[in-house]
């Protein structure tokens, strides 16, 4: 039986959440934002089981915490429904209190254990046209000077290759053969699993420009050793201004939402025109350097509904 609340001591489920709130705060140093968002989704919570007649944490169970996964989605607490995302973020909150006060001693067990997220609608890859894709490595290699020349040799090669960005900009000079009739990058994925995959000849010609025109100057100023891509200071070109480079080039080349667009663009652009051109899936997840054939497969559902598009554009019976 848990002990009612005085004018002095604040009741069982405030009190609980204060503590784990502390515990975030001196114990995990979460920043104040951070603890802002705990707090806020903590006394949606609480209010929640209050109105449900949960005086306590020890009096909480399994089916109140997936009530209110329901109600946060549905928005029957009369709050706003959130996506599955926001609740997600939610009932991370809601198993850290519970995980807390379980091994606190709080409350005898977690009634959160068993709860799960919400499934999130698996999202489609963004790709952009072959026409965009020629469109923004153009605008990334306007002007003069060393910079352009590294910024299409850059982009040509992440389209190319399908690469992830940060397995382009971690490639050293001797991991590229630039041999016109073989040409091949080594690229080191994931898991450092290591791959070879071909490239093409629109990128070796711009690797090859920026390797004998733009690097030696690059790499004057400073130490960047066998790095093939370098910054202006003569070090290793980083993710972040790598994703620089082709966002300012997007917004240069008035690709539609070209703040959507990002490293991973090229890459999803790179699968989706091989499918489209009718290469074999297994094939693409080479490229890729997929681990399963399953995670290259919603490459071949946005094909899908590319030629379900055409087909309805198109086929003179096809609305008929």
């Amino acid at each position: 039986m848990t002990a009612p609340a005085t004018l002095d001591t604040p009741p069982p489920l405030e009190r609980a959440t204060t503590g784990y709130l502390d515990h975030l705060a001196v114990e995990r140093g979460l920043a104040g934002n951070t603890l802002s968002a705990y707090r806020r989704d903590l006394l949606r919570y609480t209010t929640f089981l209050t109105a449900r007649g949960r005086a306590a944490v020890d009096e909480v169970v399994e089916a109140d915490v997936q009530a209110f996964v329901i109600s946060v989605r549905t928005g029957a607490d009369g709050a706003t429904p959130l996506a599955a995302s926001s609740t997600a973020r939610i009932l991370a909150a809601v198993h850290g209190l519970h995980r807390f006060c379980a091994l606190e001693g709080i409350a005898p067990d977690d009634p959160a254990k068993a709860v799960r997220p919400p499934s999130q609608p698996r999202r489609l890859p963004k790709a952009i046209s072959a026409d965009d894709v020629t469109r923004l490595i153009e605008a990334a290699g306007l002007g003069d000077g060393p910079v352009p020349l590294r910024d299409r040799a850059l982009l040509e090669l992440l389209y190319s290759t399908g690469a992830r960005i940060s397995e382009v900009v971690g490639l050293d000079v001797d991991d590229l053969d630039l041999d016109p009739t073989a040409a091949a990058a080594r690229l080191l994925g994931k898991g450092s699993k290591e791959r070879v995959v071909p490239v093409g000849s629109y990128a070796r010609e711009a690797v090859e420009a920026y390797l004998v025109r733009a690097r030696p100057a690059l790499a004057a100023g400073g130490r960047g050793g066998p790095a093939i891509f370098l910054n202006s200071r003569g070090q290793r070109l980083s993710r972040q201004s790598a994703w620089a480079v082709l966002r300012q080039a997007a917004q240069r080349a008035g690709i539609p939402r070209a703040d959507d667009i990002s490293p991973h663009t090229l890459r999803h652009s790179f699968a989706t025109h091989l499918l489209a051109g009718g290469a074999d899936v297994r094939v693409v997840q080479e490229l890729l350097g997929h681990a399963s054939v399953t995670t290259t497969q919603i490459y071949t559902q946005v094909t899908q509904d590319t030629l379900r598009e055409v087909y309805a554009a198109a086929h003179p019976r096809a609305l008929g």
